[in-house]
């Protein structure tokens, strides 16, 4: 059994209506590998906006400041989500929770699991995350996905 990063199972676990025998068997976050390409869009901001404030015109100042700030805003915002998606399995769910003021919980119970897939890219493959599905629940950029499937796998049978 796992639980959240300090120790404990996490807020959103704790917070959940369970089952009378229900238990928590996992709780985890996506990978970070999400952050990428917002990190990737946030930096490119943030160089454009230095440079704009390297040219001597008070417009560029504006602009520049402006941009650094977009950057600021969009990087805030990527992990923040990021924070917020998490994946809980317990003995008889899986979830896929997600949101901060407008919570989102999906769900899909094991018992009517047929089949659990995997897909990976090359690039998933070797850093360790892909796509879970989950009857009809997918769920992208799970670290280590394999672990997922055999722990619903097994929950399931």
């Amino acid at each position: 059994m796992q639980t959240g990063r300090n120790g404990g199972f996490s807020s959103e676990a704790a917070c959940m209506r369970f089952e009378r025998d229900e238990q928590v068997c996992l709780d985890a976050r996506l990978h970070g590998v999400v952050l990428a390409r917002p990190l990737a869009r946030s930096l490119l901001l943030v160089a454009l906006g230095m440079f704009a404030l390297l040219i001597p015109w008070a417009a560029a100042a504006v602009l520049g400041a402006v941009l650094i700030g977009a950057g600021a805003a969009f990087t805030l915002r990527a992990v923040w989500q990021w924070e917020r998606t998490r994946v809980v399995v317990t003995t008889e769910k899986v979830y896929l929770i997600n949101g901060t003021l407008h919570r989102r919980a999906k769900a899909v119970r094991l018992g009517a699991v047929d089949a659990v897939e995997i897909d990976q890219s090359l690039l998933g493959q070797l850093l360790g995350y892909g796509t879970v599905v989950v009857g009809p629940l997918s769920i992208g950029h799970i670290a280590e996905p394999s672990q997922l499937c055999r722990l619903v796998e097994r929950l399931a049978s």
